[in-house]
């Protein structure tokens, strides 16, 4: 069994080293530049809007919806996605893999991204459909559909659903029962597959209670769990704060010098650092993957343009904010002069530090061993299981895009499966899986939103009357 899992992890890592390196960081790079210019940066023209749109009216107690959701619930349950392992434990394997200049190419990634995610928000809200009774259905298979209404987009709406079930719904799944249970494991010595049947039992009750209960959810733990998360990270900050100026001066500077910190050459060190900075990146704020198109396909807004500037604030929020913290937090406490990675991730220190533990011991290097380990596992319960509340919604919405209503419940049965699952599996193959479904997901959705450029355009810049 170990042997058939090493050969299909480094088929998977083949595969996924292939699509990172010479499509996805440039399809990605490109959708984003395409969207900035077009839109003539709309994530910067637009910015203080989004921010008064999310934090104007800003309610842990949202009215019920007849139907969809509230454009803030909407907002919550993209982020519930958004913000999970890929914040912690994905940007402590970038940092590993890529160094510290990964963190750099993130911010690119997710500056560009926010302009992409304008996009995919505004064509989800303009393609959605609503059945009698009220239910909507939303999401890039739709717009896709509309970019090319022929066979040819019908084989690429299919093709984005299925990979979209494999990516989120089971593998993405399983990525964040894995990350809770192997910090849950260290903090609190539980063993993993408990933390699996916990889960499973939570996450069924939810599942199963519709759409609403997920928004009711959402929109009261994300702002409390990004709340607690951010407060920890700025104590450890306040701590460390003579070493900020080298911890910024480290990510510009092995941006573009990483063999300096990784070794070997610098072509190959650069493409280690970009690779490693969009996958992640990616992984992190999922802008062009097409997957938070889906919640905020369910806000109650009448023009798209509305929901689009909040999708922006969505991405900068979990880049610019959350990632970036912890990536702050690791480097000011383990990469800097004195600390045990700063000559580089070489030696015995790979066998006592990995993506699962790094900021586990990174805060714990302020807060105490013990204590770091806890905050990390609970901050990281909450960030995955936000995550798997969102992507669960994305995924069903798709199975009923290929089956129909009586798909639903069959999907949340094998999704809770795979869940469980996700605690018992390798991680690293884990990842692997989820990484290659990930840059699968993006193929489609690029296709179209480069087809779908005039329809964007008609939003952001309407006509005069």
């Amino acid at each position: 069994m170990a042997s058939l899992q090493d050969a299909l992890l480094r088929a998977v890592n083949s595969a996924n080293d292939y699509l990172s390196s010479y499509i996805l960081v440039f399809l990605l790079i490109a959708v984003g530049l395409w969207y900035s210019v077009r839109t003539r940066f709309v994530q910067v023209r637009c910015f203080p809007e989004g921010l008064r749109r999310v934090f104007g009216g800003l309610t842990l107690r949202g009215k019920r919806q007849r139907s969809g959701m509230s454009s803030f619930q909407a907002l919550a349950t993209a982020i519930a996605a958004q913000v999970g392992t890929g914040n912690i434990v994905g940007s402590a394997s970038a940092i590993l893999v890529g160094g510290p200049g990964a963190i750099f190419w993130m911010w690119v990634i997710a500056f560009f991204g926010m302009a992409t995610i304008y996009a995919e928000a505004t064509l989800a809200l303009r393609t959605r459909r609503r059945d009698e009774d009220g239910t909507i259905h939303g999401g890039p298979v739709y717009y896709i559909r509309a970019a090319f209404p022929g066979r040819f987009g019908k084989f690429l709406a299919g093709f984005f659903a299925v990979a979209i079930l494999l990516a989120l719904g089971f593998m993405g799944c399983m990525v964040q029962s894995n990350s809770i249970g192997s910090t849950f494991s260290t903090a609190f010595g539980i063993p993993s597959f408990a933390v699996g049947l916990a889960l499973v039992v939570v996450c069924a009750a939810i599942f199963l209670g519709g759409t609403q209960r997920l928004a009711a959810v959402t929109e009261k733990l994300v702002p409390v769990m990004a709340v607690v998360f951010l407060l920890g990270a700025l104590l450890v900050l306040a701590v460390r704060a003579r070493y900020l100026p080298e911890t910024f001066a480290m990510i510009f500077r092995y941006a573009f010098q990483p063999q300096a910190i990784l070794g070997g050459s610098l072509g190959f060190a650069l493409k280690q650092a970009v690779t490693q900075g969009a996958k992640r990146g990616l992984f992190s704020n999922e802008a062009g993957m097409g997957s938070t198109p889906h919640a905020h396909a369910q806000a109650n807004v009448s023009d798209p343009h509305d929901q689009g500037v909040v999708a922006m604030i969505g991405v900068f929020l979990d880049t610019f904010v959350v990632l970036t913290l912890n990536a702050l937090v690791i480097l000011s406490t383990l990469y800097v002069s004195g600390g045990p990675l700063a000559g580089g991730y070489f030696g015995d220190i790979t066998r006592e530090l990995d993506s699962a533990n790094l900021a586990q011991a990174a805060f714990g290097s302020v807060m105490g061993q013990e204590f770091g380990a806890v905050f990390v596992a609970v901050c990281l319960f909450f960030f995955a299981f936000s995550t798997i509340l969102g992507w669960n919604l994305f995924g069903k919405i798709n199975a009923v895009y290929l089956f129909g209503k009586r798909a639903a419940k069959p999907y949340a049965v094998l999704s809770l499966l795979f869940l469980f699952l996700g605690t018992l599996t390798s991680n690293d193959l884990v990842w692997g899986l989820t990484d290659l479904f990930n840059n699968l997901m993006v193929l489609p959705n690029a296709i179209a939103l480069f087809a779908l450029t005039g329809t964007v355009l008609s939003i952001v810049h309407p006509p005069r009357r």
